[in-house]
């Protein structure tokens, strides 16, 4: 936290008042800190999982490390180059293994922890700069504890996925935003190109930073602060360097493979490798929750496909039920393998679905599973069923995952405060999370992680929705203690 600078008129008393008020504030922030330590660490002792993702990244790492070479390890121990991961987290967990040893993941958990502790330093640091003059301390502070103390963040900390590093890098990204126009700067410019190029080398989502932050470094800039030729240069010059490795990964991709792909597949699947697009599109027609996509969209290919574990939305008739499950029969008795008769079969159910029901596909569906995406308790990486809400089958579950959700709603209810009051770069926060849902109403199954990239947003807008409150109340009560027939 900075401070302001002094009055050459201020008192003694004054100024002994401000540096307690200054080691308040730091004593506060060090225990955030501390408390979102904790919070993590035991996390890592109970929560610590290698999933799927982790390990298709961990084997790209280790190639790198090993072969030199961007490839997965095929049978026989032979290497076959890849492009349906982009580079940025397989180099991150490479430079882990250089240093912490190949394989160890407990490792990489706890440098996630690390830069997910940073980031909220600098989304405190950011909430300082965007709050108004009288609520920055205070909003700054607020922000860091909703930030260390959220445990849907912090679970991920501990999961050596891509959305630990890609927070952090949306904190960098908006804390570099607020100190470019405290003090414009190659310094700060420079780190912002840095952060949203390797927001979207980690993910192609992370493309959105760019587009929704971007145009809000040089909006709002007084004339005086920089001159227009040195700010077109400077934009220039990082449009240029974080476009760089973008034009890298194309000409390998084209080099290898021999096609455009300047970012990742959306099927995540090498060229010449088999693709679903039947299967995809029928999904589509009624996945709309996480259930769904855990039960039945990640088990097809290579698990068994159960009828019984869809929803009944899945069939239109008894002539669909029929069509479908024998689909499934041919589907489970031929080693659970996707023929492209099998896919060509679900291609047409799917398109028979549509035909009948367009508003279904096209918008009821898509919403349903965005408001899932937001509003859903955010346990799936915790050890609960994912039928919480029978609670004849396990009442404390069902109440942590109410809880859960009630926190969930919490946050968002303070982000929505925090854009009312309409603090600086709001319209720039309020883009990235709206892009993000338009972007979000095109999957077609469902992760509530898929929302986290919003929540450095929200702690900083909740920061200061939430001080501001907090200086509401008190101000009040001030005023009453102050009145005449409270004495």
């Amino acid at each position: 936290m900075e401070l302001a600078p002094q009055s050459q008129s201020e008192t003694p008393l004054q100024r002994i008042a401000g540096s307690q008020k200054t080691m308040r504030a730091a004593l506060s922030a060090a225990l955030a800190l501390a408390v979102g330590l904790l919070l993590r660490l035991w996390m890592l002792k109970d929560l610590f999982q290698i999933v799927g993702d982790t390990q298709i990244y961990g084997e790209i790492a280790k190639n790198l490390l090993r072969h030199g070479s961007y490839a997965l390890t095929g049978e026989g121990d032979t290497l076959h180059s890849t492009l349906i991961r982009l580079p940025g987290y397989p180099l991150f967990l490479a430079l882990c293994f250089r240093l912490f040893g190949v394989d160890r993941y407990v490792a990489v958990a706890y440098a996630q922890i690390a830069l997910e502790l940073l980031g909220c330093l600098l989304l405190a640091d950011f909430a300082r700069h965007i709050a108004p003059p009288a609520f920055r301390s205070g909003a700054a502070l607020c922000t860091l504890w909703l930030a260390a103390l959220c445990p849907f963040t912090a679970s991920y900390a501990v999961t050596p996925l891509t959305e630990t590093t890609t927070l952090f890098l949306l904190a960098l990204a908006m804390w570099s935003l607020a100190r470019f126009h405290a003090r414009p700067g190659w310094k700060y410019a420079l780190v912002f190109a840095f952060a949203v190029s390797y927001a979207a080398m980690l993910r192609p989502d992370g493309a959105l930073a760019a587009v929704a932050l971007a145009p809000a470094m040089a909006i709002g800039l007084p004339p005086a602060a920089i001159p227009r030729p040195r700010l077109a240069r400077m934009a220039l010059v990082c449009v240029a360097l974080a476009l760089l490795p973008f034009a890298l990964w194309t000409a390998r991709n084209w080099s290898v493979f021999h096609v455009f792909q300047p970012l990742a597949p959306r099927s995540a699947a090498d060229p010449g490798e088999t693709a679903y697009p039947g299967w995809e599109r029928w999904v589509g027609t009624w996945c709309l929750d996480f259930t769904s996509t855990y039960n039945i969209y990640w088990n097809v290919p290579e698990h068994r496909l159960d009828l019984t574990a869809m929803p009944g939305r899945a069939f239109d008739s008894p002539a669909q039920y029929a069509e479908t499950a024998a689909l499934a029969a041919a589907y489970n008795s031929n080693g659970h393998r996707l023929t492209p008769q099998i896919d060509a079969g679900f291609a047409r159910l799917a398109q028979e679905r549509i035909a009948a029901h367009p508003l279904r596909y096209y918008l009821w569906l898509p919403l349903g599973r965005l408001t899932d995406m937001w509003l859903r308790p955010r346990v799936d990486n915790l050890n609960i069923d994912l039928d919480w809400w029978v609670y004849s089958h396990h009442r404390a579950e069902t109440r942590f995952s109410w809880a859960y959700a009630g926190l969930n709603a919490l946050y968002l209810l303070l982000g929505l405060a925090g854009l009312w009051l309409r603090p600086r770069f709001w319209q720039a926060l309020l883009a990235y999370m709206l892009l993000r849902s338009a972007l979000l109403l095109t999957v077609t199954a469902p992760e509530t992680r898929y929302t986290m990239e919003c929540f450095p947003m929200l702690f900083a807008l909740g920061g200061v929705a939430l001080y501001w409150v907090t200086y509401r109340v008190s101000l009040s009560v001030l005023k009453l203690k102050a009145s005449p027939g409270s004495r």
